[in-house]
């Protein structure tokens, strides 16, 4: 009997705490909403509630504020996001196919989930309204783990090793992200499958062309033949003269 009583509460508690859960992510896919309709600061917990078709309150019983909210947004998004990258990263292949199933990921997730995509570029990345989250780390991860893709990809040969691996991952996330920036400032159709496709391939094929033809003397000097460098290097002479 005392068994029984144990299990039907233990049943009971495993349904409460379902219910939590499903309530929790239904105001994080009513905030995604609300987030990309009317961006950080024109949102209010009351648009987000009755998105949610939720009590007021209970926004504020998961989330303290809306700094909270838009981090969990962010992170409820990011953590898949982050998953299917870092498969992609460690698919057998080369480095052109690892690069073209990066930005296939990037632009897939846009096309199953545009709002939540928009929501991360404008304001998480480039808000001051995302201060609320820690980019530097989140970002920084990403671009860590596909700098180790770079650094594998020249120690096999594929890459030239005077480029730096890590600016070759920043690189290649910040071409993923201002072309995905076309469709969310509406510049290009997201409805359109096949621009979407077309746009993914682009963006691929014109960091590709450049990663992989692109050599840089890892023995040249840093300054070797910039304009801003030539400048200096004129001025200490008209310096020198006068002296």
């Amino acid at each position: 009997m005392a068994s029984q009583t144990q299990s039907a509460r233990k049943a009971s508690a495993a349904k409460a705490s379902e219910r939590e859960a499903d309530r929790k992510r239904t105001i994080l896919r009513a905030a995604v909403e609300v987030f990309s309709r009317k961006g950080y600061h024109g949102c209010r917990i009351a648009d987000v509630a009755r998105e949610a078709g939720v009590a007021y309150g209970l926004v504020y019983h998961y989330f303290k504020n809306k700094d909270e909210l838009l981090e969990s947004v962010f992170h409820s998004g990011w953590k898949g996001f982050l998953f299917r990258v870092t498969a992609a990263l460690e698919h057998e292949g080369s480095l052109e196919s690892k690069i073209r199933a990066i930005v296939t990921t990037a632009f897939d997730a846009y096309r199953r989930d545009h709002r939540a995509v928009k929501v991360l570029i404008l304001e998480v990345g480039r808000s001051p309204a995302g201060g609320a989250v820690n980019r530097g780390s989140a970002f920084g991860e990403v671009i860590q783990l596909a700098a180790v893709m770079f650094r594998e990809a020249q120690e096999r040969g594929e890459l030239d090793p005077g480029l730096d691996p890590l600016l070759l991952s920043t690189m290649l996330f910040g071409a993923i992200e201002m072309g995905l920036t076309a469709f969310v400032l509406g510049l290009l159709d997201r409805r359109d499958e096949v621009v979407l496709a077309r746009s993914a391939r682009q963006v691929a094929e014109t960091f590709l062309r450049g990663a992989l033809q692109a050599k840089v003397s890892a023995l040249s000097p840093p300054e070797e033949a910039q304009p801003w460098t030539q400048e200096k290097s004129a001025t200490k002479s008209r310096v020198a003269r006068r002296d």
